[in-house]
C-alpha cells in the first residue's frame, strides 16, 4: 500500500477520527459530534474530499503549499533521498550532504548578512529556538541582563511553550500559565480595529513609537530583541500603514537591541519578494523561517543568522546547547532543496509580484463593495475581507464577536473554497501557481459566500 486514503467510506474515517485524533486549535469534543472532514488528494490549487468534492484551497494549506499540490519532483527528490539516505542527524561534529546543499542555498537567497542557518522541523520550533538564541548571544556578548524580549499583541509565534508566550494571543496565555517571564507585549499596527479614528500614517507612527515607549520603560539595557511577523499572518492579515515600518527601523537603528523577523509566513514569495523583510526594507539580525520553505511536503524549519549574531554564536566559542532530532532531516532538505528549484524556475516570487498578486489584489479590493464588508485588504497573496454588521459604521463590530466569522468560513467550504475565519475577519493565502481563472473563480465563489452569509446573519438578527 502506497497511501493512506478513503479507503472506507467517510462515516467509518470520522468514527475512527474521532476515537482516537485530537486536532489542534479544536473542541475536539465538539467536532467530533459535527464529524472531521476528510482531504484524500490534491493536485494544483485544489483538494478532494472523500466524498469526491472539488474544494479550492485558499489557504494554500496552512499558508505554506507555495507550489501547488501534486508536484511530482519533490515526491521524487524525496524518494531518491531516503533511498540513499534516509536519515541521519547532525549532531556529534556529523553532517550530510542535503542540509550543507541546503544552507547554502538559503545564504544565497536570504539578505547578504544572514549567511547561516540552524535548522529545526516547525515554524514553532524556529521561535523556541530564536528565543534561546538571543538570550545566549547576549550572554557570550557579555551582557546578560538583555533578556527581556518584547513581541506584539495578536501576533503569532508558534505554539510551543516559547512561541506561544512570544505570540498576543491572549486566549493561548490563558492555557498553561503564560507567557513566560521576560516577554513584553506592546500594541499592534491594526488600522482598521484599533486606530480608525486617526488617519491610517498617524496611527501607524503611532504604533511603532509603542516600541519605543516599551524600551524606555523597561531599560536598553535590559531589551534583548523585538519579534514581528512583517505582516501578522494568523492575526488576522493585519498588514500595518506604509508608515509603521519606517519607524520602527529608525527606532531599532538607534539602540542596542536585535530584530527578530518571523518569515514563517511571509517568505519564500507570499509577498512578491523572496522575504518579507525585504519588501518593507528591513534588515533582521535573527529570521525565522519554515511553511514554505519546503511548501509544507515535509515538515521543517529554520533560523537564519546574521554575520552579526554569529560573532556571539560562534566566534566566540562555546556550545550552543540546543537542537532537534530532525535538525537537517535529510529528506525534508531534499524536500526543501526541489521545492526551492520549482520557486526559482518559474519565477513564482516575480510572478506574485507582478502578474497573479495585482491580478488577484484588484478583484479582492473590489469585494470591498458588498454590504457585509467594512474593508477589503491585500499584500502580495495574502488579503482579508473585514465582515461588518453596518457598513455605515463599519469599525463596529458584532455583538457576538467570531460568530459571523465562523458562520461565513462554513458556508465558504459549502461552496467549495478553503478561507479562514479570525475573529470576523475572512483571510485567504492561496497557493503561488494560482492562475488568473483560479483567481477569478475565487473571488466569485468569496462574493457568493458573501451573499449568502449576509442573507442568513439577516435572518438571525446579526445586522443592524
Amino acid at each position: 500500500m502506497t497511501a493512506v486514503s478513503n479507503s472506507y467510506p467517510t462515516e467509518a474515517l470520522r468514527a475512527a477520527d474521532a476515537a482516537h485524533h485530537i486536532h489542534p486549535f479544536s473542541d475536539t469534543k465538539s467536532l467530533n459530534e459535527e464529524g472531521s472532514r476528510i482531504i484524500t488528494r490534491a493536485d494544483g490549487v485544489w483538494l478532494t474530499d472523500s466524498d469526491g468534492n472539488r474544494i479550492l484551497d485558499g489557504m494554500a494549506g496552512l499558508w505554506c503549499v507555495q507550489v501547488g499540490h501534486g508536484r511530482q519532483a519533490i515526491a521524487d527528490a524525496v524518494h531518491a533521498q531516503m533511498s540513499e539516505l534516509s536519515y541521519y542527524n547532525t549532531f556529534f561534529k556529523t553532517t550530510h550532504p542535503p542540509a550543507v546543499a541546503l544552507a547554502e542555498r538559503l545564504a544565497k537567497l536570504a539578505p547578504p548578512h544572514l549567511n547561516r542557518v540552524f535548522f529545526c522541523s516547525s515554524g514553532s520550533e524556529a521561535n523556541d529556538t530564536v528565543f534561546r538564541m538571543v538570550r545566549h548571544y547576549w550572554d557570550q556578548m557579555g551582557k546578560p541582563d538583555k533578556k527581556v524580549i518584547i513581541s506584539r499583541w495578536n501576533g503569532y509565534h508558534g505554539s510551543t511553550l516559547a512561541g506561544t508566550s512570544l505570540g498576543g494571543m491572549k486566549a493561548m496565555h490563558t492555557q498553561g500559565d503564560l507567557p513566560v517571564p521576560g516577554v513584553h507585549h506592546i500594541n499592534q499596527p491594526y488600522w482598521f480595529g484599533e486606530g480608525y479614528e486617526m488617519s491610517p500614517e498617524e496611527f501607524g507612527v503611532m504604533a511603532a513609537r509603542d516600541l519605543e515607549r516599551a524600551i524606555d520603560e523597561i531599560g536598553e539595557d535590559k531589551v534583548a530583541a523585538f519579534i514581528a511577523e512583517p505582516i501578522q499572518g494568523a492575526g488576522g492579515v493585519i498588514i500595518p500603514p506604509e508608515t509603521y515600518w519606517p519607524e520602527v527601523k529608525r527606532i531599532l537603528d538607534e539602540r542596542d537591541i536585535l530584530f527578530v523577523a518571523d518569515e514563517v509566513i511571509c517568505g519564500f514569495g507570499r509577498l512578491g519578494e523572496w522575504f518579507g523583510s525585504q519588501y518593507y526594507g528591513l534588515e533582521p539580525d535573527l529570521m525565522a523561517i519554515a511553511k514554505g520553505l519546503t511548501s509544507g511536503y515535509l515538515p521543517m524549519g529554520g533560523v537564519l543568522v546574521s554575520d552579526k549574531v554569529s560573532v556571539g554564536l560562534i566566534d566566540k566559542g562555546g556550545d550552543f546547547n540546543h537542537g532537534y532530532t530532525y535538525s537537517g532531516h535529510p529528506a525534508c532538505a531534499a524536500a526543501a532543496l526541489a521545492n526551492l528549484d520549482i520557486i526559482e524556475n518559474e519565477h513564482l516570487v516575480e510572478r506574485v509580484k507582478n502578474d497573479i498578486g495585482p491580478y488577484l489584489q484588484e478583484r479582492w479590493i473590489g469585494l470591498g463593495d458588498h454590504p457585509l464588508v467594512g474593508q477589503a485588504r491585500m499584500k502580495g497573496l495574502m488579503g482579508a475581507l473585514e465582515i461588518v454588521p453596518d457598513k455605515k459604521n463599519p469599525h463596529k463590530p458584532f455583538k457576538d464577536v467570531g460568530v459571523p466569522g465562523l458562520l461565513c468560513r462554513d458556508v465558504s467550504f459549502e461552496h467549495g473554497m478553503v478561507m479562514r475565519a479570525v475573529r470576523d475577519s475572512m483571510i485567504i493565502s492561496p497557493p503561488l501557481v494560482l492562475s488568473h481563472e483560479e483567481a477569478d473563480h475565487l473571488v466569485a465563489t468569496a462574493r457568493k459566500t458573501l451573499d449568502d452569509t449576509h442573507q442568513i446573519l439577516k435572518r438571525n438578527g446579526f445586522l443592524d
